[in-house]
């Protein structure tokens, strides 16, 4: 029996996979949880093989949860499942270390494909995103653009597009203020722009916030 914990901020998601999987011969989910900091809580207290998360998370958000998570329990395999195009953030989380990309457009079935698959040491992406990775056919597409960026960018990116000045997003990402400084300066030569302003529209226009 696979043991899954879902992790996402909408009650009605954690209710609804929590039902999905109620009668499944294959797979139980032993918990579900609203925001980053009590996927730790729980996963030092329980079993799990595979935990489903989405990016947007209260307190901690997900890109960083599982960095942390996969320094503390390698073994523990990560979905992320989120409304975000696929197409920007599924290989920046890939290279963060989960173990596949899920769209929230997705059906129940494919979930469930999708935990089996990663449990079994594979990784899980959309045949559309698997083309991307493999044949890179528009030289100005948006996943030709963000694959330029580092996981640590993007994540700057997300927290910059929320609002967060350097001194929170330092505080967050557990690294120095200067650091955050030079991750906003390579965000502003590699999307050529020259403000912040300019920043966050850029990254509403490719659809990252």
């Amino acid at each position: 029996m696979i043991k899954v914990l879902v992790v996402d901020y909408h009650p009605i998601v954690r209710k609804g996979l929590k039902l999905f999987f109620e009668s499944d011969p294959d797979i139980e989910v032993v918990g579900t949880v609203g925001t980053g900091i009590e996927i730790f809580e729980f996963i030092r207290r329980y079993p799990v093989d595979v935990i489903i998360s989405e990016i947007d998370l209260p307190e901690l958000n997900g890109i960083t949860a599982l960095r942390a998570i996969k320094k503390e329990h390698e073994n523990v395999k990560v979905i992320i499942f989120s409304y975000h195009p696929e197409e920007i953030y599924a290989i920046s989380t890939i290279k963060a270390g989960a173990s596949g990309y899920l769209s929230k457009t997705v059906d129940t079935e494919t979930i469930r494909e999708a935990i089996i698959k990663v449990h079994n040491g594979d990784i899980y992406l959309s045949d559309n995103m698997a083309k991307h990775l493999h044949f890179n056919e528009t030289r100005n597409s948006k996943s030709k653009l963000y694959k330029r960026l580092s996981t640590r960018e993007v994540e700057v990116l997300k927290l910059l597009s929320t609002g967060k000045k350097n001194k929170e997003i330092a505080l967050e990402l557990d690294i120095n203020e200067k650091t955050v400084s030079t991750y906003k300066a390579r965000l502003f030569k590699k999307l050529n722009v020259t403000n912040l302003v300019d920043l966050i529209h850029q990254a509403q226009h490719m659809g990252t916030v």
